[in-house]
């Protein structure tokens, strides 16, 4: 419409949330992992902030998730919440700089296509082309100095991202709740089973968390956890999914640059040229999913 502005104040929040706070919580972990252990400071995160959406939600009249969703939320949770997100902090834990981290995980879009394959996705020869690339960058990222000092890190993180992209794809062909209900009953069994899974490791606090620690808790609950994952989902629904996910090439450099500025972090040459493969990388398996996007705003307006 005339005078309607191109992009609207809940579009910049959105992306401000999506590009920003997710790229930030790598750094909040790394300092949370500081005061808490790295298997119960997941927990208590995906717990609380999925009993406030539960909550929430129901009373926003929301239906109750049957017991078929309960079990397939709960799958999905096990692998993005208790395996990605759980070994991403086991992995800062153990010495990875958050920048690092969030240079893995950024190659979750390239194990998404390998998983899709076979699901009986096809990819293109330009996604071929991105997945290739991608593994030279996780090659070349390997090759740096701080996950040659944790070889058990960079494990975890590699860990982490296919869990996160297998789990991604299966929830397409599971019977997962409506809208917010799935990521809230996922966080609820991640978070569940995190717990359990310190509990069994022996993890204990050696003392109260200082304010710095639970400063770092409420903020990956509240924003991390709650806030991120809203925007996340305003955004599927309101710009071309390619834009959404964008995220994953964004989020390593605000990461570097957080951990930079604020903790002193370094990454060493390997890591920078890594960094540019692997955000080339994703660029190039992103690039038909917005061509396929123009496409259909074409036809319809074409319609």
């Amino acid at each position: 419409m005339p005078g309607q502005s191109r992009f609207p104040l809940p579009l910049i929040a959105a992306f401000f949330a999506l590009y920003v706070i997710w790229g930030s919580t790598y750094l909040v972990i790394r300092i949370g992992v500081e005061y808490w252990p790295p298997l119960m400071l997941g927990g208590i995160r995906f717990v609380i902030a999925g009993g406030l959406m539960y909550a929430f939600l129901r009373w926003r009249g929301v239906p109750a998730p049957t017991w078929a969703q309960w079990k397939a939320a709960g799958m999905i949770g096990i692998l993005l919440l208790s395996c990605g997100n759980g070994a991403v902090t086991v992995a800062e834990h153990s010495g990875v700089t958050s920048g690092v981290a969030a240079l893995a995980v950024a190659t979750v879009p390239l194990f998404t296509l390998l998983c899709g394959y076979f699901w009986g996705a096809r990819n293109t020869r330009l996604e071929w082309a991105g997945i290739m690339l991608g593994m030279i960058g996780i090659g070349m990222l390997n090759l740096g100095s701080n996950l040659q000092s944790s070889p058990l890190g960079a494990g975890l993180l590699l860990f982490a991202a296919a869990a996160w992209a297998f789990g991604s794809v299966w929830s397409k062909h599971l019977p997962l709740p409506q809208g917010a209900m799935a990521s809230a009953a996922e966080m609820l069994v991640g978070g569940v089973v995190l717990l359990i899974g310190s509990a069994l490791s022996g993890e204990r606090l050696e003392a109260v968390p200082p304010l710095e620690g639970w400063l770092a808790l409420l903020y990956l609950i509240g924003f991390g956890s709650i806030i991120a994952f809203n925007a996340y989902m305003y955004l599927l629904k309101h710009v071309r999914p390619a834009a959404a996910t964008s995220y994953a090439y964004v989020n390593p450099a605000v990461a570097v640059l957080l951990g930079i500025v604020f903790i002193g972090e370094t990454i060493g040459i390997e890591e920078a040229v890594a960094m540019v493969v692997i955000i080339s990388a994703v660029v190039l398996i992103g690039l038909p999913q917005w061509r396929k996007s123009k496409s259909k705003v074409v036809v319809q307006e074409s319609a």
